[in-house]
């Protein structure tokens, strides 16, 4: 049984299906038989450049009578080329097309970073780059404030094309700022958590808001590897602390780091199209951890954050660009 967490008064399935680096041939299939094993909360976004495909999983599982849309938890995210006004209803209805939905359950601005345009019929998803063949590529700034961004956010509440919005990749600092002109607060913030990245004073503070928290990457490194980001040496699955909880409860080390960052109040996302991983990953609720298992995988943090734009946009897009101290 999944569990959930409350957002604003809604229940959210704590244990998502995340949809980024799922190639697009293989993410209907992964969706489909994830909806079949029982996942209800699926989170994808723009520039993982497979929402068409993801939405032909969820209409073959909601033909099948697998579910109704009703009991779907679809997030998607506002890519940083669409932060002017006058793009984000646009990108919203672009996201919601390829999906096959009539709204979002929840969508969130997916960095605190501001690009220039890119028009959906030059290229789709634009990625980071402003002009791939340019001699010299890479990203190009957009002047625009957060707080127009979240105003135009705010409109798709009102107009019925999210039920929720809320926010990835922001610092505390950025979380106060925004509470302090938010009309619609946000409902969520989405955030890289793990055992060697535990966050805590940022959790803190969104709690303060009551503003709920889902973990992306939850199991760490494992996430990177493939893109060179990370190395299998910076496996959490690995920590004796891990291996000893997972031999006490009987549960996998994926798992046993899972059931920590639900215990601890976050939603978890991890991303998988293995069927056997697919239903371990969900299958959270037949243990527990006890207080020093929890404490002994909190202790394991090393502030160790492997989705830093201040390290991969230079490296890969020619672009310095630290949105993180």
């Amino acid at each position: 049984m999944n569990q959930v967490i409350n957002v604003t008064g809604k229940s959210m399935p704590a244990v998502g299906l995340g949809l980024w680096k799922i190639d697009p041939g293989a993410v209907a299939d992964a969706v489909y038989q994830a909806i079949k094993v029982g996942y209800r909360h699926l989170d994808s976004a723009a520039d993982y450049g497979n929402e068409k495909e993801v939405g032909e999983g969820i209409a073959r599982a909601i033909a099948d009578g697998l579910c109704s849309r009703e009991e779907l938890w679809v997030t998607s995210k506002l890519w940083n080329t669409y932060h002017r006004q006058e793009h984000v209803e646009a990108a919203c209805r672009k996201s919601l097309e390829d999906l096959g939905l009539d709204y979002f359950d929840l969508y969130l601005i997916h960095f605190p970073i501001a690009l220039s345009y890119v028009d959906f019929n030059d290229r789709y998803p634009p990625e980071w780059l402003f002009d791939p063949a340019a001699e010299n590529p890479s990203m190009q700034l957009d002047a625009v404030p957060l707080s127009e961004t979240w105003g135009a956010m705010e409109m798709l509440v009102e107009v019925g094309l999210t039920r929720q919005i809320g926010i990835c990749n922001y610092s505390a600092s950025l979380l106060h700022d925004l509470m302090s002109y938010a009309r619609i607060k946000p409902a969520m913030l989405q955030v890289e958590s793990h055992p060697y990245h535990t966050q805590e004073a940022l959790l803190r503070t969104a709690q303060q808001y009551s503003i709920a928290v889902t973990a992306f990457s939850p199991l760490g490194a494992l996430s990177y590897v493939s893109i060179d980001m990370a190395t299998a040496n910076d496996s959490v699955l690995t920590e004796s602390v891990v291996m000893a909880a997972a031999q006490r409860t009987g549960a996998t080390a994926a798992q046993v780091v899972l059931r920590w960052g639900i215990q601890r109040g976050t939603a978890v996302i991890p991303k998988t199209s293995n069927p056997r991983r697919l239903i371990e990953n969900l299958t959270l609720s037949e243990f527990s951890l006890n207080d020093d298992e929890m404490a002994a995988i909190a202790a394991l943090n090393q502030n160790r954050r492997f989705n830093d734009p201040g390290v991969f946009c230079e490296a890969a897009f020619n672009t310095f660009h630290s949105i993180y101290d």
